[in-house]
């Protein structure tokens, strides 16, 4: 049977949630923005559950919280749709900043909008994949409109700085969106106490459905619509609301806070043991800060085999990957910032530990890696 570690790609539906969705797209089908009889009140006063549970989940308000497609659309919306918002204004204020580790859902909106006019600065990171910042304060002036940072970054884990990263913000006068994907649900992370001003999650990532995120915008800031065609969620996101996708949204990132502390203390000790196993193979070195990580992720780069031929033989016992699954196989840009050559991103490997994650996976992940470097390692 395969093994399956690669959670941080996607979880899989926690059957609570699949049970909390399962009336409503039958039973209770009705959209909630008809409003004139029950059926349609009883959708869309599920519709405003789900939000204030994701409102709580990350220290907002209920009216704060924009339902999206997932954190890419949420992603998009927020940052396009602030800087588009601040040009139709006509505020001075127009360079973006980000840092070389981000997602490719932020990374290439902002080259979208650099193409439009907007001047785009990208931040390196350290070789442990945080930000120096030093380096980022350096790169913020009074012309910066929006700084993006993600909490917790999709390919090696690294939790970045957000509180410093808030304050640097509020000193320069620059709004602060963070892509929160990867931690909502798995770390602690409160907008409000942050200072964060646009937070992005998605339902996938804490054993939710696919196809359902959230954009948390705090208020005040203005963003204008990608999309038009029926005034849904407040003007700024048109289309009929996904009832079921959103109840199961609002049952998953409860039940991720709910057990998040235990869950964290089980895979972090899980996770140590794959290291510790892995690390004795030898010539295998771990991608990102040894401690401000996700407690359930892993990324190592082993050295002395050929990566293709290394996820060859992985494929058939582990599901893992070498990269972001949004990467489909190209060289990560992750592991390139953090100095690794094209060879060595090639050969590295993301574990993602999940709640169904047990020692006998752990066990099962080790040999496989062992066996393999083993085979590849071998003189021919």
């Amino acid at each position: 049977m395969l093994t399956y570690l690669d959670h941080n790609a996607t979880t899989p539906c926690d059957p609570a949630v699949v049970e909390a969705m399962a009336p409503w797209w039958t039973e209770r089908f009705a959209n909630p923005s008809s409003r004139l009889y029950r059926p349609a009140l009883e959708a869309a006063a599920a519709v405003e559950q789900a939000r204030g549970r994701v409102a709580r989940a990350v220290g907002a308000a209920p009216g704060e919280v924009i339902f999206t497609s997932g954190a890419t659309e949420a992603d998009n919306l927020a940052l396009k749709g602030v800087a588009l918002a601040a040009a139709a204004a006509g505020r001075p204020r127009r360079r973006l900043v980000s840092l070389a580790t981000e997602h490719r859902a932020v990374l290439d909106p902002l080259r979208w909008l650099q193409r439009q006019g907007f001047p785009l600065t990208v931040v390196e990171v350290e070789p442990d994949g945080l930000v120096d910042p030093g380096r980022l304060a350096a790169a913020l002036g009074d012309d910066v409109l929006l700084v993006s940072v993600m909490a917790a970054n999709n390919e090696i884990g690294v939790l970045q700085p957000l509180d410093t990263v808030a304050d640097l913000c509020r000193r320069h006068g620059a709004l602060f969106h963070c892509d929160a994907a990867q931690a909502v649900g798995h770390v602690e992370l409160e907008m409000e106490r942050l200072g964060i001003d646009l937070l992005s999650l998605s339902g996938h990532k804490i054993y939710g459905p696919k196809g359902i995120g959230a954009l948390v915008v705090r208020g005040g800031v203005e963003i204008m619509p990608l999309q038009h065609g029926g005034g849904q969620e407040g003007g700024l996101r048109a289309g009929t609301l996904p009832v079921p996708l959103i109840v199961g949204l609002g049952e998953a990132v409860e039940r991720a806070i709910g057990d998040r502390q235990e869950r964290a203390r089980r895979l972090g000790c899980l996770r140590d043991r794959l290291w510790r196993g892995l690390e004795a193979i030898g010539d295998v070195r771990r991608n990102g800060d040894a401690e401000r990580r996700l407690p359930h992720n892993l990324n190592v780069t082993i050295g002395g085999v050929d990566g293709t031929r290394l996820h060859r033989e992985l494929r058939r016992r582990l599901a893992v990957s070498s990269g972001s699954a949004c990467s489909q196989g190209s060289p990560s840009h992750v592991l390139a910032a953090l100095g690794r050559s094209r060879a060595e991103a090639a050969s590295s490997i993301r574990f993602g530990l999940g709640r169904g994650t047990g020692e006998a996976d752990i066990g099962d992940a080790i040999n496989a890696v062992a066996q393999a470097v083993a085979r590849l390692r071998r003189p021919v």
